[in-house]
């Protein structure tokens, strides 16, 4: 036994001289420890969340405005780095009348102004000026179609990067021969998007942002003919082959839903703040938005009720 602990200490003091003392192993493990570290400090640096509201539907009726002032509000209280529309922004356009629609697209303007962030627009149906057969303006007015959205809020398909992720946003609409809207992706934009994707690396994480879903179950869950998605969506999918699309956000539906596919990429319709049409939740989903929060090159997501559906009842309740 005396000889062993000779041995042992004589080799203690080996190691001490020589500067090889067993402190290899917790040094390896503190490594470790700092290296997790560092990763983890590295994608909080990168991490970050925004809110994507759709189908606002804003207008000067039926409390609408009290509705949206509540949204914008619960957005700054969860302060994300910015905010993404889905479209519909107002109602209604489709249907013109000059100074009606330049009152609501000015009442949206000046509302968006009380968000504390950036905010990045997407046009919607609803948001399409005088394209409708009854509308007082023709074709010719300056503004028909997407003129009126432009002049208010520029390009109405978009692209920008945020903490080294693509944000793509798209116009995914255009008008029929028979005066109504259409679910489209228009070739200049699908060649502008060729050109934008291009530029952005294969590794780089992109989410898109489209008003007409590009991916939904409507018609197989209602049994309903046609479609509620855009007509070439599969265009969009292609131009993005090869590349590391992570998320499409979409609206238009009212209802809330989500899905993988083929472990590609996530698509997610997210609500809207004006339920249907300020009366109430439609196809069940409450009156709200959606946040999601970002880290690395992964991210989550959560439904955000911002209390109108209380709000709303308390008013009908009294009147208001």
């Amino acid at each position: 036994m005396e000889d062993k602990k000779k041995d042992i200490d004589g080799r203690r003091k080996f190691l001490l001289q020589s500067g090889l003392a067993a402190v290899a192993i917790p040094f390896t493990q503190l490594s470790c420890e700092r290296s997790n570290k560092k990763q983890a400090a590295e994608e909080n640096e990168d991490a970050f969340e925004f809110v994507f509201l759709t189908d606002i539907h804003i207008k000067p009726e039926m409390n609408a405005p009290k509705g949206f002032q509540m949204a914008i509000d619960k957005v700054n209280e969860l302060n994300p780095d910015f905010v993404l529309t889905g479209g519909d922004l107002v109602y209604d356009t489709m249907r013109g009348n000059y100074e009606q629609s330049e009152s609501l697209f000015t009442l949206y303007k000046e509302m968006s102004k009380g968000f504390n962030m950036p905010v990045y627009n997407c046009i919607g149906n609803h948001d399409l000026f005088a394209i409708y057969e009854e509308s007082p303006e023709s074709e010719d007015h300056p503004d028909y179609k997407y003129g009126m959205w432009e002049r208010h809020f520029g390009d109405t398909y978009y692209s920008f990067d945020h903490k080294g992720w693509h944000f793509i946003t798209l116009n995914s609409l255009d008008v029929t021969e028979n005066k109504r809207y259409q679910g489209i992706f228009h070739e200049k934009q699908l060649a502008w998007l060729k050109e934008d994707i291009a530029k952005v690396d294969e590794s780089t994480p992109i989410i898109i942002t489209t008003h007409i879903p590009m991916i939904c179950t409507y018609s197989q869950l209602n049994g309903s003919e046609g479609s509620r998605t855009v007509n070439n969506a599969s265009e969009v999918f292609k131009i993005l082959e090869g590349h590391n699309l992570k998320l499409v956000l979409q609206g238009h539906i009212h209802w809330k839903e989500y899905g993988f596919i083929n472990d590609r990429f996530h698509f997610l319709t997210g609500g809207s703040i004006a339920g249907n049409g300020w009366k109430g939740r439609r196809h069940n989903t409450k009156e709200g938005f959606v946040k999601i929060r970002v880290s690395g090159s992964d991210f989550s997501w959560e439904y955000v009720d911002h209390g109108w559906e209380a709000e709303r009842l308390k008013l009908a309740k009294n009147n208001i």
